[in-house]
């Protein structure tokens, strides 16, 4: 494999572990803050419907931007008051999110635009273009870094660098600002938290909107930026491989990344199984490189990767003590 070849590779890693960065992201907050996610996939095809439609409908991207993160924010919301309000089993909440978004965004985009479920293709101004980042050019010819800034790190959507820049910036939030600190106390001894007068309440719901968010941003990028426009199932499960690599991060935003890169990664080799036959020197079933991400999960959530500790009130409805 030559270099060329190997950033080409890297290229497609860094593009296709965005919408799985985001949603780990997502998933971080939330179950930092007791509350169990598996809804991070309805969520992502929510907001991927909605800002493929609204970005075809009114030509702008922005626009379908922010449509996608308030569907995505609607499905947080339905989450939120099932799992903290009326205090329901918050698995069985996400799993029935992510069968509604499944079924709701098909029979949406065949009402507005007759595709089968489909919406038109984006152009122009309703999708993200790649943006070169300073000196990309001039670097170019740079033996070695030159190809690897244009190449791998320069050249992509701006969502691509939103994710990245999400990375510290979570962080810093969980781990040095106030609301962060209580937010992972939340999820450690909500008891503890409300005896203090702060509301485990107020932070839980914070915490499903800040996963809305993230979430909005993970549909929005597939349909926007990733792809050109929405299709049917488009996620193809990446809101619970973004649930595995959350668990192979143990909970922590920087493992999460390299994580995320990791099944990234995975995605990249089933794109070029030209690539991963000449390296084995044996002919691999493409079938086999497109599941390679999914066997990837299955033996991650199977333990092998060491025992990973979720917080202690994880998936436990706060009663509040009279």
């Amino acid at each position: 494999m030559d270099y060329n070849t190997l950033l080409q590779i890297l290229d497609s890693t860094l593009r296709l572990s965005t919408p799985l960065l985001l949603a780990c992201l997502a998933g971080l907050f939330s179950e930092r803050s007791g509350i169990f996610d598996i809804g991070l996939e309805g969520k992502m095809l929510a907001a991927a419907m909605a800002s493929g439609a609204v970005a075809f409908l009114t030509g702008s991207v922005w626009l379908g931007l922010f449509a996608g993160i308030g569907a995505s924010l609607i499905f947080a919301a339905i989450h939120g008051l099932a799992s903290i309000t009326f205090r329901g089993n918050q698995l069985i909440s996400g799993v029935a999110l992510n069968f509604l978004a499944s079924g709701i965004t098909v029979l949406i985009a065949q009402a507005l635009f007759r595709q089968g479920g489909r919406t038109p293709p984006l152009t122009g101004d309703a999708r993200f273009h790649p943006v070169t980042l300073p000196l990309a050019e001039t670097l170019r010819d740079v033996p070695i870094l030159g190809p690897l800034y244009y190449e791998v790190i320069s050249g992509h959507s701006l969502l691509v660098y939103t994710a990245l820049l999400a990375v510290p910036l979570s962080w810093w939030v969980l781990n040095r600002t106030r609301f962060g600190l209580r937010l992972r106390a939340v999820g450690e001894n909500p008891a503890a938290v409300d005896t203090a007068g702060v509301s485990v309440v107020g932070l839980r719901f914070a915490a499903v909107a800040i996963t809305g968010v993230l979430c909005g941003l993970a549909g929005a990028y597939m349909a926007t930026a990733l792809q050109a426009g929405f299709g049917k199932d488009m996620t193809a499960g990446r809101g619970y491989i973004a649930l595995a690599a959350l668990i192979f991060a143990k909970w922590r935003p920087v493992a999460a990344l390299w994580a995320c890169l990791l099944f990234g990664f995975f995605q990249a080799l089933a794109l070029r199984p030209d690539v991963v036959q000449a390296v084995v020197q044996v002919k691999v079933p493409v079938p086999f490189l497109d599941a390679l991400p999914y066997v990837l999960t299955v033996i991650v959530l199977a333990g092998f990767i060491g025992k990973a500790i979720p917080p202690r009130a994880g998936g436990e409805p706060y009663v509040k003590e009279r």
